[in-house]
């Protein structure tokens, strides 16, 4: 009989939780590390955190694997980031460092280069980089979006041979 208050607390402290990270969920996906914090933030105990984060992956509304594959597709395709600025975001959200490998490297060279050069040709239309300075400022503008700077590097001969190639 003891053992029946106790029980019936430590459920609606598990419900509590439950609660209160649906309601946070409603709004966009988030990584079990935010739903952890958060709760944790509403005086919520470590049990029942750790009960609710189970019962959210086990009903499939947190997923780490599948928040860092969705998170860095559209951070490359809505705000041109490279996969160094993705990483860096995705390990700032709590992401463990292998889902967040996994999701970066979707993407082969050949297919970040594409990227790079994309976004220079967006950035620069036809302004073609022709002196030091201004191939400094591409590559500041990819270096700021997060591609490396060899890529970088490649993306921005890459645009003013393309450009060169086809204007003359």
């Amino acid at each position: 009989m003891d053992g029946e208050p106790e029980s019936a607390s430590t459920e609606a402290r598990l419900q509590r939780a439950l609660e209160l990270a649906y309601r946070y969920l409603g709004k966009r996906d988030r990584t079990v590390a935010e739903v952890r914090a958060h709760l944790a933030g509403k005086d919520i105990d470590e049990a029942a955190i750790d009960g609710a984060i189970e019962t959210l992956e086990r009903q499939g509304y947190v997923d780490d694997a599948r928040y860092a594959r969705t998170f860095a597709e559209d951070r490359r395709r809505l705000d041109d980031w490279g996969p160094e600025r993705i990483e860096r975001r995705l390990l700032a959200l709590g992401v463990e460092r292998t889902l967040v490998a996994a999701a970066v490297s979707s993407r082969d060279h050949a297919g970040e280069l594409d990227a790079a050069v994309a976004l220079l040709s967006r950035r620069f239309g036809a302004a073609v980089p022709a002196t030091e300075r201004e191939r400094e400022r591409a590559l500041g503008v990819l270096a700021r979006k997060g591609y490396d700077l060899e890529l970088a590097y490649d993306a921005v001969r890459a645009f003013c041979e393309g450009r060169t190639a086809a204007t003359g």
